[in-house]
């Protein structure tokens, strides 16, 4: 009987882990001025849209989903006393039942190649801004891609390693519980260090995607200049008002006339049909030419 009480520690409250926790804190600082403890200042462990997915998914696994919730009271008695992201890497320090806090890691396997571009692709023409897309607001149809289980960003079980220094048997302890939900805590603060993680470049993925926007609109503002243009000639020919503003003309009313033939003798020109000599020789005037065939009034106009 003695054996079994033993082999189980003794009940601790609340209040104690976090003195403890809080104590050991205070040692660490002073050996390691650059220690970094994750802090939680709210109940909800993940309050933005990176932060809820990255913990959705962990929960997702089978492997994980009984044993992850073993690390949130960790989180939020401030037992994380160190916790840093690295490229495809975790570390933290985390304080448990013994004296000395326990090391944790977690190895993150890079994006797989061919479904980061394959993201690449479907984003495009669909993410407005930078700023945007850190804060999570972006179409649900992104926010499928991305989450998508084993091919989506988030990474899958079969490709995250760990490893904590505690005596603890289970696959997954309290300690490494409580580091997997530390990194939704920080894509809280920073989304970009789920790409650092993840070992791929979010630049990439917002560049692409704008770069495509941005011919889209370009393609727009081109069909709208050449009909700008157009009219404008039209304009400087026969002296009609153009209103740059509303894109629309102002015609006079010595000049309609003047207007509503420049229009027949430019169907007639691509229809095959005879120019009147008064719009040819305006035409020659204003473009500098002697003689104006028909075919070089068709390029002209």
């Amino acid at each position: 009987m003695g054996y079994y009480y033993r082999r189980f520690p003794k009940y601790v409250t609340v209040g104690e882990k976090r003195a403890k926790a809080q104590k050991k804190l205070a040692q660490l600082k002073k050996k390691n001025p650059d220690i970094k403890p994750l802090i939680v200042q709210e109940t909800r462990l993940a309050r933005t849209w990176w932060g809820m997915a990255w913990n959705t998914n962990l929960e997702k696994y089978a492997d994980y989903s009984n044993r992850i919730g073993r690390g949130r009271s960790y989180i939020r008695n401030g037992c994380v006393l160190d916790f840093k992201i690295k490229p495809g890497e975790v570390t933290a320090l985390v304080q448990g039942t013994s004296s000395r806090p326990y090391e944790v890691t977690i190895k993150m396997k890079p994006l797989n190649k061919d479904a980061w571009k394959e993201i690449k692709k479907q984003c495009e023409g669909k993410i407005e801004s930078l700023q945007e897309f850190i804060e999570g607001r972006f179409p649900k149809s992104l926010a499928e891609i991305f989450t998508a289980k084993g091919k989506g960003l988030f990474p899958s079980s079969k490709e995250i390693k760990f490893r904590c220094s505690c005596p603890d048997w289970a696959s997954m302890c309290k300690h490494v519980a409580a580091t997997f939900y530390g990194v939704g805590v920080k894509l809280d603060d920073d989304p970009k260090l789920f790409f650092l993680l993840r070992k791929a470049q979010m630049d990439d993925l917002i560049t692409e995607a704008l770069r495509d926007k941005s011919k889209k609109m370009l393609k727009k503002a081109e069909k709208k200049t050449f009909r700008v243009i157009d009219d404008l000639d039209a304009a400087e020919v026969f002296g009609i008002d153009f209103n740059e503003k509303t894109g629309s003309l102002k015609k006079q009313n010595s000049v309609n006339k003047n207007a509503q033939c420049f229009v027949k003798n430019k169907q007639a020109a691509v229809g095959g049909g005879a120019v009147s000599g008064s719009v040819r020789k305006e035409l020659e005037r204003k473009r500098g030419k002697k003689v104006i065939s028909r075919e070089n009034y068709k390029m002209l106009s």
